[in-house]
């Protein structure tokens, strides 16, 4: 079952997939909870949950309008939220089921160029983690991925990051697949993709500074 906001796109993916497709705006909990009435009326029991749901938010606090900070929280964060609450009695219904959160590495490194967008991963990324202790004992694992850049139609990134060094850094999202496969399959809580970008968040939460001044000296720009 595919949910999204563009039909044009869902259908020519259900097809090619061979599955269903249904209008939604995770940013919007009314359509949230409506598209999951209409969900669950069909399919009682929900195995498995992927919200993936996230548009980019390139400018810093200051500089950024504040409609576009609010809607980059709600689709980032509450999108999330409101997925999972929505979902919850037909996770519950299958006894054993799993929920995958892709949040991001900015979850976990804040940077200024992209304070909006690294916010609203750091609130996902703490919502994913309480979600997996509040549920997990209810039979619904919660798994958090962390991607690093991802090539996509909504992060351009090879065209769009002005450092050379970090365009080498960008992966498919066919790669992100994979790991979410495995991620589901080995019932891990919280990875990362590719997996050496744990050291950014590790070095972010031990030398914040150093961080900060890397950042600058390699000319990071969303």
């Amino acid at each position: 079952m595919l949910l999204a906001r563009r039909e044009d796109r869902l259908r020519a993916l259900a097809d090619e997939l061979g599955c269903e497709f249904d209008l939604c705006d995770v940013a919007d909990r009314a359509s949230v909870d409506a598209a999951a009435a209409r969900v669950t009326s069909r399919h009682r029991a929900i195995r498995l949950l992927v919200n993936n749901a996230g548009i980019p938010g390139r400018a810093g606090f200051v500089g950024m309008e504040p409609e576009r900070i609010e809607e980059v929280m709600r689709v980032n964060y509450l999108g999330a939220v409101w997925c999972l609450r929505a979902f919850l009695p037909a996770l519950e219904a299958s006894g054993r089921s799993d929920v995958v959160n892709i949040v991001s590495v900015a979850g976990t490194v804040a940077l200024a160029p992209s304070g909006p967008y690294s916010a609203s991963k750091h609130a996902e990324l703490a919502f994913s983690r309480a979600a997996s202790g509040e549920l997990r004992g209810r039979g619904i694992h919660v798994h958090t991925v962390n991607p690093g850049f991802v090539e996509t139609e909504g992060f351009p990134q090879s065209s769009i990051l002005r450092s050379a060094l970090l365009r080498r850094l960008v992966v498919g999202p066919e790669q992100v697949a994979r790991h979410v496969v495995d991620v589901v399959e080995r019932d891990k809580r919280e990875t990362f993709v590719p997996a050496w970008y744990r050291a950014a968040a590790v070095a972010q939460a031990v030398a914040p500074g150093v961080v900060a001044r890397l950042a600058n000296r390699f000319g990071y720009r969303p």
